[in-house]
């Protein structure tokens, strides 16, 4: 059942319910919602049809002895006995985040490491030689153990299992996790996630991530997506895709979203006491004209919960 907090117009003007199935769930929609979500599909284009990737993150078989603190990753650098495998050492401790840090829009810095010592890409990427990394196998062989028996693993147990999309978590991509409310994030930090967590590498990225983050797709989002109570949904791989997206926006409103975007990752980057607020009141109006909704319409959404 959708579950949302409605203005008291909507209530007394639309209370007539009926079934409505999005994906496996059954939810309780009133004729104009009902109304609202079928015009949202009419115009929008389910992201399962796009020409985009989604995948999940890293599986590393024993986190305890991959995803390491800040004060880890500068034991490990300390101990490298020359720069040059300082160097390469810090290249291959990248960031990793997890649902609870993405937030809308952006991300909080929780301190975690990934130790990346991936199984390669054939053809591309050679494997990771664990004995050119004599600091890390130091860490790593306090776990030998574990690491050894893991099911998850590549040639050796140095190494992580193997990964045909490897690259593209240097390129810009939104990140969201699996267990979280609906907030999407722009990352460029080429940064990991843990194995909970979903990325997305499309064109026009930024305004696909201002409609992924509009009252629309909340909208949307509350209509179909199974709830697990408070303010915590599954946004599986599966239901995540049924949500339909405006595939062909015009130059003008894409370069409005587009810097709209671009000011409001700056508040969130520069993390000041500014308000985005506005910036995304503007982005909600434009994606409401891309959708063709009416005044009517934009009532019944703008009095849904956010979640």
């Amino acid at each position: 059942m959708c579950k949302w907090k409605v203005s008291v117009f909507v209530q007394q003007q639309h209370s007539v319910s009926s079934f409505d199935k999005g994906g496996e769930s059954w939810v309780i929609l009133s004729e104009i919602e009902q109304s609202i979500k079928r015009k949202i599909e009419a115009v929008g284009t389910p992201l399962k049809d796009w020409d985009i990737q989604i995948n999940y993150g890293i599986k590393t078989g024993f986190n305890d002895a991959f995803i390491i603190s800040t004060e880890k990753r500068d034991e490990i650098l300390s101990n490298c006995k020359n720069e040059e495998e300082r160097k390469k050492t810090a290249e291959l401790i990248r960031p990793i985040l997890r649902g609870r840090d993405i937030k809308r829009y952006g991300y909080v810095d929780n301190g975690l490491y990934l130790i990346n010592t991936h199984n390669g890409v054939r053809g591309r990427i050679p494997r990771i030689k664990i004995e050119d990394y004599p600091a890390v196998k130091a860490h790593l062989d306090q776990y030998w153990d574990r690491i050894a028996t893991r099911a998850d693993k590549g040639d050796t147990p140095y190494n992580l299992r193997n990964c045909a999309y490897l690259e593209d978590f240097s390129r810009p991509k939104i990140v969201y996790g699996q267990f979280r409310n609906m907030s999407f994030a722009y990352d460029e930090n080429r940064c990991f996630l843990s194995s909970n967590e979903y990325f997305i590498n499309a064109k026009n990225l930024k305004s696909v991530l201002m409609i992924l983050n509009s009252k629309v797709a909340n909208f949307y989002a509350n209509c179909s997506m199974n709830s697990l109570g408070g303010n915590t949904t599954i946004a599986q791989k599966d239901i995540f895709l049924k949500i339909p997206v405006v595939a062909q926006i015009p130059s003008h409103f894409a370069q409005q979203l587009t810097t709209l975007c671009d000011k409001i990752l700056k508040i969130k980057k520069d993390n000041t006491d500014s308000d985005s607020s506005e910036f995304e009141r503007k982005a909600n109006q434009i994606i409401y004209s891309l959708y063709k909704l009416t005044d009517e319409e934009i009532a019944v959404i703008e009095g849904v919960k956010q979640f």
